[in-house]
């Protein structure tokens, strides 16, 4: 035996996927396909066939192992694996295996689905377009918009935003001067190394950037990915016009006290990680308290505050408004 029914009920729900009569093919190879694309990473899953959940006295779950009739359990089994193959995208053979019912002449259906490298999606008959599903929570959903990207993105179908190259932007969008600088900051910049080089599509920053440009195939135009626009415009980036920051103070410790203050930070974002933290330099005021040994202390550590402002913008998703 494969699996243990106990010990996979109390794993997280992600994983698990319980249905007790199988009304639809459909959406048992929904939850193979969103299981295989292991969105929550999570390794894969089970699709449990011909197990009734119910509550005991406490409101804690339960299994009634009520299974599947043989006839019943063949036709799931085999239509399931056939749209896996037919229907799928790429194809999926899910392993299956039986386990004993409470009734002897039953059997429960169990499809054990590993995680996959790659996006399944499911094409039903009737539908125009396939659909990519995904496991949220407890439930089976279609990825669609950011979950779709998301999806993709982890995958390795879509590069990610950031690394992409910008269409509309030339390298004269860069501004050398703020690169030379932030680039001798992070250590990286080399006197003997002509300030053009660091724009080439082959040459990386370092090991851990990749080319600040990226080579058109059909044009052979250069274009700085997201992530250079990010970093080193020229000013505030005009194909990102969402990327600035708006620090407000608030008369007090409600936000839907009065503004008193706000201040909106546009350009590269170095220059707005440091303007957003001289911002709230006067929020590092010294308050005195005289009944201590140390009586002159700062609201709050300068060190924090840095963390939290760069910890801000470096997860920030900045690939919409």
């Amino acid at each position: 035996m494969l699996i243990d029914l106990q010990e996979i009920s109390s794993r997280e729900s992600e994983r698990v996927e319980w249905k007790e009569n199988v009304a639809d093919i459909r959406d048992v190879v929904a939850t193979i396909c969103a299981l295989a694309n292991d969105f929550a990473n999570l390794g894969g899953g089970y699709v449990v066939c011909g197990v009734k959940e119910e509550r005991d006295g406490s409101g804690f779950q339960k299994m009634l192992l009520t299974g599947l009739a043989s006839e019943r359990r063949k036709e799931v089994e085999g239509k399931a694996l056939a749209w896996c193959q037919e229907r799928v995208d790429p194809p999926l053979s899910p392993i299956v295996e039986e386990l004993p019912a409470a009734d002897p002449a039953r059997r429960v259906l169990v499809f054990i689905v590993p995680a996959s490298p790659l996006a399944h999606s499911l094409r039903a008959r009737g539908e125009d377009s396939p659909t990519f599903y995904i496991r949220q929570g407890r439930n089976t959903i279609a990825a669609r918009n950011g979950l779709f990207r998301d999806l993709m993105t982890m995958k390795g179908a879509l590069e990610p935003w950031d690394g992409r190259p910008c269409r509309d932007a030339t390298s004269d969008d860069i501004d050398l001067i703020a690169l030379r600088e932030y680039l001798k900051r992070m250590g990286v910049w080399s006197d003997s190394r002509p300030i053009e080089s660091y724009l080439s599509p082959r040459d990386a920053v370092s090991s851990f950037v990749p080319p600040l440009l990226a080579k058109e195939s059909l044009t052979g135009a250069l274009r700085p990915r997201n992530f250079a626009l990010l970093l080193f415009a020229k000013d505030a980036p005009p194909y990102i016009p969402w990327a600035y920051a708006t620090v407000s103070f608030y008369g007090g410790i409600d936000r839907s006290e009065d503004v008193s203050r706000r201040v909106e930070i546009t350009g590269p974002l170095p220059r707005q990680v440091e303007e957003t933290i001289r911002a709230l330099d006067s929020e590092l005021q010294t308050v005195f308290d005289k009944r201590t040994s140390d009586p002159n202390q700062q609201k709050y550590p300068s060190r924090a505050i840095q963390e939290a402002v760069t910890n801000a913008f470096a997860h920030r998703d900045y690939e919409m408004a």
